[in-house]
């Protein structure tokens, strides 16, 4: 009962701090709804691949990032006798035990996947054993997600991909049984292996949330807790096909920068207070939960991107955030849970919580650095082919509870 109360005196003070300094931020958005955006042509650069995967060496130096070890908070108990507990699939974690997370050390944490006492229901995202089995051999992974029916299936452009690959990393496509209902209407149905093309199709029942685009969030951030054995990681959009092989795409933006984690520049914004007035010019969400978190984090800490800066900690602090390559190193597989659980306490536009989260790990963690790769957008785009969304896409319901 202790910790309902602490969690709701911690709500009603920062409800407080909000509504009393939410104009100060709004004032501070007032220069971007001033800019005018110049029409650009986006096109794809040159990328130096290796010729073949055959001339690949994974280089040593991934035996000298920070090293720590993480485990995971797999059930909770009852917070409380009177009832009213509910089980949720990213946990119950107060703002103190937030805090303590963007530590780099060793740790047991909240990052997804949590269950309540016994006989309380399930919180979702369930896999079929045989799926769960064959994930847990993947070494490498390219994967991707299509819920509520909202994209097409994109299979990979098959001769861009060698032989190694096509042997030695798993392509994993997620989709929910609305989704697979409607790509077997169009004839597009697994075979008897469980394949579409190259893609090993996994059904997930019971999402996790009502809200489609953070569901997808699930296999987009928690790879390390899908692929439990898995060295690597590429993620697709579904918006995405991919035009390259995985493991030049990971000797280059991984091993070639001595990167743990990498994700490209956003096409056209570099600062967060640009990121949200474009969310609310567009509906993406509701407006007060966005202001909610965004005065949050500039409560925290959080400045504009200064792109004058002598050494600028980021290219920019707005990511694109459909292409992802990760090693999954303790520093990334941290980062990995921390802007989930970002994702899973405020908004789901996952742009809004990039920069906050890698500038909190960093400052919180001065000596243990996180080698990030944030390039250049044409970069995603001469290995991706971009697809316009199925589905309209609509404004999100409100965040999870704070």
């Amino acid at each position: 009962m202790k910790d309902v109360e602490e969690r709701t005196e911690q709500r009603q003070t920062l409800d407080a701090k909000v509504k009393e300094n939410l104009s100060m931020a709004i004032d501070e958005l007032e220069p971007f709804k001033r800019r005018k955006k110049s029409h650009k042509h986006y096109v794809p650069c040159q990328i130096e691949f290796l010729p073949s995967v055959d001339d690949l060496v994974e280089p040593v130096i991934y035996n000298n990032f920070t090293g720590f070890s993480l485990n995971y908070i797999l059930k909770e108990n009852a917070l409380s006798s009177n009832g009213l507990f509910e089980p949720l699939f990213g946990g119950h974690q107060s703002l103190q035990e937030r805090e303590e997370t963007y530590y780099a050390r060793n740790q047991t944490l909240h990052c997804g996947f949590v269950q309540g006492p016994d006989d309380y229901t399930d919180t979702g995202f369930d896999l079929d054993e045989n799926d769960q089995m064959y994930m847990a051999s993947c070494r490498v992974v390219a994967s991707s997600c299509i819920f509520g029916s909202s994209d097409y299936l994109r299979k990979p452009t098959k001769s861009k991909i060698g032989p190694y690959s096509k042997k030695n990393v798993c392509f994993i496509m997620f989709l929910d049984e609305l989704t697979l209902g409607t790509l077997s209407s169009e004839r597009s149905v697994p075979d008897e292996a469980g394949f579409i093309g190259m893609w090993r199709i996994v059904v997930v029942k019971e999402l996790p949330y009502k809200d489609m685009r953070r569901s997808g969030k699930v296999p987009k951030f928690l790879s390390h807790r899908l692929f439990p054995s898995a060295m690597y990681s590429i993620w697709l959009d579904s918006k995405l096909r991919l035009n390259a092989d995985p493991m030049l795409i990971i000797e280059y933006f991984l091993w070639r920068k001595k990167a743990e984690y990498a994700i490209s520049v956003h096409y056209d914004r570099t600062c967060v207070w640009e990121e949200v007035l474009q969310n609310k010019r567009l509906n993406k969400y509701n407006h007060t939960a966005i202001d909610e978190q965004f005065y949050f984090y500039q409560s925290d800490g959080l400045l504009k991107f200064n792109e004058s800066g002598k050494e600028p900690v980021l290219p920019s602090y707005v990511p694109e955030g459909s292409f992802i390559v990760r090693a999954h190193t303790p520093m990334s597989n941290l980062f990995s849970c921390l802007w989930f659980n970002e994702v899973n306490r405020f908004t789901s536009r996952d742009q809004l919580s990039f920069a906050y989260t890698y500038l909190k790990l960093r400052r919180m963690n001065t000596g243990k650095p996180f080698h990030l790769n944030m390039f250049k957008d044409c970069e995603r785009r001469a290995v991706t082919k971009l697809f316009h969304h199925r589905a309209k896409e609509t404004a999100d319901p409100p965040p999870a509870n704070l």
